[in-house]
């Protein structure tokens, strides 16, 4: 005989009916449905930030002094997609200074253990907190004195019960239309690691520098060279600096003297006062303007026809600030001044092309 599906018809319409795309509207039913799964995600992670800042905040600051004890390695370790999720907050904590290592737990108990050492601390991850490879590698950490971190749903779950610091995500509702793939609860395992990481670089006064050598490659990288770094052309080295009381012609033969006729130069000219203090600039762009109202026009005062004031950058900033400015206020050479405002260098917008910074 054959046996009675356990699923009422009603249901099963209302599952089929839900898994049956719908054209007739445009789409928009559909893009609907998209959004309403972000939205449960985005709103898992809410949900426990909220916990963060109130109920549970003296567990997570626990956890960050955890961490900021440890002298060895973050090692986390997660089951099937929490496992997943685990490598890309080892990712951010070795991004952000830390260093951090992902150890399967079923591979755990078949040696891999021995990859866990004095000094290192355990980042547990299970949602359900009841995942049996985990649960069982958290009680064998326990046993070894291993400070462990669990991420899960309940301080009084499997896992909860075994680590030096639980931080409970609460119930999540998942995204999936039948409550059963892990996504949104994975989102918030995510969100939670990576505040961890986060927390701790801020714990540790994790610098912008301290990236950049963790992030050598890249246009990452680049970005947070020092300015000076990518300077092509130098003051005296095919950059020309003049003094701005001065006619545009005048401005234009101590250029040429300064560069030479032959020796590659920058398409711009700095003008400085007295003390070497930037005071303008004078492109060929300019020059080319200016020309098309006759020669008499080069006779004019230089200070008349510079930029005045321009933006410019000091030589502690980074590429990325040059490429801010570069989108912001559409510059196409940016000087470099010291901590006098006496120029050092120019930033030409043909250099940060070349790194792939900005677009042509």
């Amino acid at each position: 005989m054959t046996a009675a599906h356990p699923t009422s018809p009603d249901h099963t319409a209302a599952a089929a009916a839900s898994a049956t795309p719908r054209t007739g509207d445009g789409g928009r039913e559909e893009l609907a449905f998209l959004a309403e799964a972000m939205n449960a995600e985005a709103e898992a992670v809410h949900r426990v930030a909220d916990r963060v800042a109130s109920t549970d905040g003296a567990r997570w600051r626990d956890a960050l002094s955890l961490l900021e004890r440890c002298t060895g390695h973050v090692v986390v370790s997660g089951m099937g997609k929490s496992g997943l999720v685990g490598a890309k907050i080892s990712a951010s904590f070795s991004s952000l200074g830390q260093p951090s290592s992902v150890l399967h737990p079923a591979a755990a108990v078949h040696g891999d253990i021995g990859r866990v050492r004095r000094g290192d601390v355990v980042l547990l991850l299970s949602y359900s907190g009841e995942t049996a490879e985990v649960v069982n590698l958290a009680l064998i950490l326990k046993a070894d004195e291993v400070p462990t971190i669990g991420i899960c749903k309940a301080e009084d779950s499997g896992l909860g019960r075994a680590c030096t610091v639980t931080l409970p995500l609460g119930d999540v509702t998942e995204s999936c239309p039948h409550n059963l793939a892990p996504t949104a609860s994975t989102t918030a395992q995510l969100a939670a690691g990576d505040a961890l990481a986060l927390g701790l670089s801020r714990r540790r006064n994790f610098t912008a520098d301290d990236f950049h050598r963790s992030h050598p490659g890249g246009m990452l990288g680049a970005s947070l060279r020092r300015i000076t770094e990518v300077v092509r052309f130098r003051a005296g080295e095919g950059l020309p600096l003049v003094g701005v009381a001065g006619s545009v012609r005048d401005c234009l033969e101590a250029a040429r003297d300064m560069t030479g006729e032959n020796r590659r130069r920058s398409g711009a000219i700095l003008l400085v006062d007295d003390e070497g203090r930037l005071k303008g600039v004078f492109t060929d762009g300019d020059l080319r303007r200016l020309v098309v109202d006759g020669a008499a026009a080069l006779d004019r005062p230089v200070a008349e026809v510079m930029t005045a004031s321009p933006k410019r950058l000091h030589a502690s900033d980074l590429v990325r600030d040059a490429e801010r400015l570069i989108r912001e206020h559409r510059v196409d050479e940016i000087p470099v001044v010291d901590d006098e405002d006496r120029p050092i260098g120019l930033v030409d917008v043909q250099d940060l092309v070349t790194m792939k910074v900005v677009r042509e």
